[in-house]
């Protein structure tokens, strides 16, 4: 007579497997479900109320939108890429500042072209690139919203093949936004 040595760990999955199984597929669709809310929540908490933004251009056309989730190619450098911006373009090329703040930094790269970074605190940082070489502010001012700091043309050469426009970043709390959720751009 052969005595049959039992092997728990075959004997509970054998007993109690089914459970453990659906226990697991259970927690993993409940993570995707939560992980897919908050990849698409698209609120964004200021801690400031209603926060209200002026446009930075004038009877603006959008040429180039904001998109952080699917490629978009760059004419000008023949490359798919993500484009953390919008582009906008008018017959009046002046630039304005969205809402007051602090000029924290203006500066020339050769992608970009001349840019001027207004600080409007609350977290809220706006970029402003592509500008012409004669920007009306400085490092250090103090700006109202509406004033003119600059304006339009083709100094970004990584965008060239969209002529005279605005490059316009808009950030939170260092995270990128899309200004189409702050700026009323129905003409695009």
């Amino acid at each position: 007579m052969e005595i049959k040595k039992e092997n728990k760990v075959v004997d509970f999955i054998k007993k109690y497997g089914i459970y453990v199984t659906v226990g697991v597929v259970v927690f993993a669709v409940a993570l995707t479900f939560t992980l897919l809310a908050t990849l698409n929540n698209s609120a964004v908490q200021t801690g400031t109320g209603n926060v209200s933004f002026v446009m930075p251009m004038q009877d603006a056309s959008v040429v180039k939108d904001y998109s952080d989730t699917s490629l978009q190619l760059n004419e000008t450098l023949k490359q798919w890429e993500a484009h953390m911006s919008i582009d906008l373009t008018s017959e009046n090329s002046d630039v304005f500042a969205i809402q007051s703040g602090t000029v924290s930094e203006v500066n020339y790269d050769y992608l970009n072209g001349y840019s001027v970074t207004v600080d409007h605190g609350n977290g809220f940082v706006s970029v402003y690139s592509s500008l012409a070489e004669e920007v009306e502010v400085k490092e250090g001012d103090k700006v109202s919203a509406g004033e003119k700091i600059g304006s339009a043309s083709e100094s970004a050469i990584g965008e060239s093949e969209l002529g005279n426009h605005l490059h316009f970043t808009l950030k939170l709390n260092d995270d990128y936004v899309d200004p189409n959720d702050y700026l009323d751009l129905q003409i695009k």
